[in-house]
């Protein structure tokens, strides 16, 4: 041995840096590839004065070479995503953001056109109240070419109906033209006429009542009335003026609800729709072919227009 050698060392007396001091290197000490003990590492250890800044690092010599490390920020040739590989993470997506809320409908436009059309409608259906008021008014002063018949649906089955003085004139029926087997008489009570009295015998084919009418203001719609009495059923008549018969008989119906075979409860009244000339008319109520006339008739009178009340 010489001075400062003192032969091999014992595994366990290795110095693992010894290779950064001279006499380490005279023993063939070899500084480790891949820092310390990892393959590929990109930290090396390098004797003292060795490392050079700036110069690229000297190439492994043990195993498998160092790969270059790419640029910072760039990405590395050998680098792949864990996704990429068997077992990795998986791909993360991410979630668009949101679109931006639409804006709601101008409700207050709405709220003004709303009001807008429900004024216009109002508005429709009070013109076409008052159109309609018109026309009703116009048709009623309009004079037909053909009487038209009507009779009321529950008339006051009592009261005399006299017209005021000076208006329409109103007859007792006795006073009137009776043929055909017609004639007056007073027995049953109820009759409204003057002293009780009424026609009787109307209840055969070819008795009538004839009513010529003086003094009709003008010419135009108006509305006789009759006051009868039935036994408890209704009857019926045929209604004639100025030599036309109407199509339709007049309606002798039971309104006041009289039992049967009972006159004296069976006073009541009904109306018919005519027209009628300017001066004077003839006005004839008949029992006809095809009528049941099993009546008394009291009175006649006559109203202005074609009613829709009882008179």
């Amino acid at each position: 041995m010489t001075p400062g050698d003192n032969g091999a060392s014992t595994p366990e007396d290795d110095d693992p840096f010894g290779y950064l001091y001279a006499d380490g290197q005279a023993r063939g000490a070899q500084p480790p590839s891949g820092g310390y003990g990892y393959p590929n590492s990109v930290s090396r250890v390098r004797t003292v004065g060795e490392r050079s800044y700036g110069a690229q690092p000297p190439q492994a010599t043990y195993g498998q070479g160092v790969p270059q490390q790419g640029a910072y920020g760039q990405p590395n040739a050998h680098y792949q995503a864990p996704e990429t590989l068997p077992g990795g993470a998986p791909a993360s997506h991410r979630t668009a953001p949101p679109a931006p809320g639409r804006r709601g409908p101008n409700t207050k436009g709405l709220l003004i056109g709303a009001i807008a059309v429900v004024a216009a409608v109002v508005i429709g259906i009070g013109v076409a109240m008052i159109n309609g008021n018109t026309d009703d008014d116009k048709s009623g002063n309009e004079a037909g070419s053909t009487p038209t018949q009507s009779q009321t649906s529950s008339p006051s089955p009592s009261g005399s109906g006299s017209a005021a003085p000076g208006e329409l004139p109103k007859s007792d029926a006795s006073a009137l033209q009776l043929a055909g087997g017609a004639t007056k008489a007073t027995d049953v009570q109820g009759a409204r006429a003057a002293g009780g009295t009424y026609v009787t015998g109307f209840n055969q084919t070819g008795a009538s009542i004839t009513w010529t009418v003086d003094n009709i203001p003008e010419s135009g719609k108006y509305s006789v009335y009759i006051g009868y009495s039935v036994p408890g059923k209704d009857a019926t008549a045929t209604l004639t003026v100025n030599g036309a018969a109407s199509n339709t008989p007049v309606g002798l119906k039971n309104w006041s609800g009289a039992p049967a075979g009972d006159y004296k409860k069976g006073w009541t009244k009904t109306y018919n729709w005519i027209q009628l000339d300017k001066g004077t008319n003839t006005i004839a109520l008949s029992c006809a072919q095809g009528n049941q006339c099993d009546a008394l008739i009291d009175q006649m009178w006559l109203v202005k227009g074609w009613v829709n009340s009882s008179g």
